[in-house]
């Protein structure tokens, strides 16, 4: 074992310890009999210190076995959860430092307490395997947290972005075209851009996008829409600019390797959005947006064409909303549609402030129907001769759990290239009473009102029409405190 590795250092901390212990050994007679100070001992029994050869020979036989088992890299016995987390290397892909956690403090958490810690990770490991969640889930879910913790809002990329705008000249009141982005690509940063079909690589058909780094070729699906092809052009320039080394070579996903693949993907996708909808002017927007006595849907939809970007995009960039208005009580959600199956799941959301209803849940329950995001795509679906169609909604929604109330803007569409799906993006916004102030419309009595619930399993409204599964939680929840009152009768 090379204790110049601080994860050796953590396991022969580890090994000291317990045999000390194991022993009734305390730091003073250790100290006494392997000829070290108790300084040093406690130094090493918390992984910092690396002893030499012959300090660990002397420290095996103080201890009372060899200098071979001492340093074996196995933890045994009720340490082997331990072991195995710091063998894996997990400690040094956490992305500790986005949060303002230094590794040293978790490492002397698990020397002070390693069979609390040791059951507390097989805890999880058995969660994980239970709920097939893999290493680049936690990737996602890390990512996404750090979103959250910055209210999705970072103003060193937002000066980058609006830099670039400056450098390149690109156009910031309306729509930004593919052949501008395209042409930055390739005299600026020697890309060659080809639309292939990918015919000879049936497999990978389905891609938006393949990046081939050695001869800096761009392959592009020729089935995107020009909406698709700005933002994968947005990504590659945002890899450039930023000098983002570690990057997926793919429009999506196929393997994630480490956890700073998948920040700097979100980093790009950040970087590309702002470059499409100029911050300064959708500002503009939003603020004339908000200040009309009466709610307007066609006024998002002269958005979307104005940058001519996808529904996700321009909800994205509300991410102005707690920076520039003091809007931060907000959740993002995009939930797909099957209409062939009638399913519906939510695929992407994100959280500001708190967690907010609605969000996802892996219960296999049947979402509320009265949610906007679901009606708009039923009401498209119903409507799916329209070609192009698009639904555009708004709704004050008041949770029958916590009474509180969320004003949802939701815009559906069919699902681009390659799914064959409809989807909807909503963003939400508490409408408290600060909010109603810089809203005005949100006094337009014209507005849907109505209350919700997360799932029909779990909703108490009894006489809902839109309902499509029993309230088992609940009546389950009401047999168990009728249990509980009929055992308290017979207690007394």
């Amino acid at each position: 074992m090379n204790l110049t590795h601080q994860n050796s250092r953590i396991i022969f901390g580890l090994k000291v310890k317990q045999l000390r212990i194991a022993q009734g050994l305390s730091f003073a007679k250790l100290s006494k009999t392997a000829g070290m100070s108790v300084s040093y001992l406690n130094e090493i029994e918390k992984g910092k210190k690396s002893p030499k050869t012959d300090k660990i020979e002397t420290l095996a036989t103080a201890l009372g076995t060899t200098y071979d088992e001492l340093v074996s890299p196995v933890l045994p016995g009720k340490l082997a959860a331990v072991g195995e987390l710091l063998h894996s290397n997990f400690l040094n892909e956490l992305p500790l430092d986005l949060f303002g956690i230094e590794l040293s403090k978790v490492v002397e958490i698990i020397a002070n307490a390693p069979l609390r810690v040791g059951a507390f990770i097989s805890t999880l490991v058995e969660l994980s395997r239970n709920f097939e969640f893999k290493e680049e889930n936690f990737y996602f879910n890390a990512v996404r947290a750090y979103q959250e913790l910055h209210y999705n809002y970072f103003e060193d990329i937002e000066e980058s972005i609006a830099q670039f705008i400056k450098t390149y000249k690109l156009p910031i009141n309306r729509a930004v075209p593919v052949n501008f982005l395209a042409s930055i690509l390739k005299k600026h940063f020697g890309y060659e851009i080809v639309e292939d079909d990918l015919k000879d690589y049936p497999e990978l058909k389905h891609l938006r996008s393949i990046f081939i780094p050695k001869k800096k070729k761009l392959l592009l699906n020729p089935q995107l829409n020009e909406k698709q092809k700005a933002l994968q052009l947005g990504k590659e320039l945002a890899y450039n600019y930023l000098k983002l080394k570690e990057r997926i070579h793919t429009s999506s996903f196929l393997k994630v390797n480490n956890f700073q693949i998948v920040l700097n993907n979100y980093i790009a996708g950040y970087f590309a959005v702002g470059i499409l909808v100029h911050r300064e002017n959708f500002q503009k927007d939003l603020k004339y947006w908000f200040e009309q006595p009466t709610w307007d849907k066609s006024y998002l939809l002269q958005l979307l064409l104005k940058y001519d970007v996808s529904p996700e995009v321009l909800f994205q960039r509300f991410n102005i909303l707690p920076q520039d208005f003091d809007m931060p009580k907000m959740f993002f959600m995009r939930m797909i549609h099957d209409p062939t199956k009638d399913t519906f799941h939510i695929d992407k959301e994100l959280h500001l402030n708190r967690q907010h209803e609605p969000h996802a849940n892996n219960l296999d329950e049947h979402y509320c129907r009265r949610w906007l995001s679901i009606s708009q795509l039923k009401s498209l679906a119903e409507n799916a001769q329209t070609t192009g169609q698009v639904e555009v909604g708004l709704q004050l929604s008041k949770y029958t759990e916590t009474e509180d109330e969320y004003i949802c803007f939701t815009i559906a569409r069919p699902a681009y290239f390659p799914s064959t799906k409809n989807v909807s993006v909503t963003i939400g916004l508490l409408a408290d009473h600060e909010l109603k102030e810089k809203i005005k419309f949100l006094a337009d009595p014209a507005i849907p009102r109505k209350r919700v619930s997360v799932t029909c399993e779990r909703c108490p409204i009894m006489d809902c029409k839109e309902r499509i599964s029993p309230p088992t939680v609940i009546d389950n929840r009401k047999h168990k405190i009728r249990m509980e009152e009929a055992l308290d009768e017979l207690l007394k």
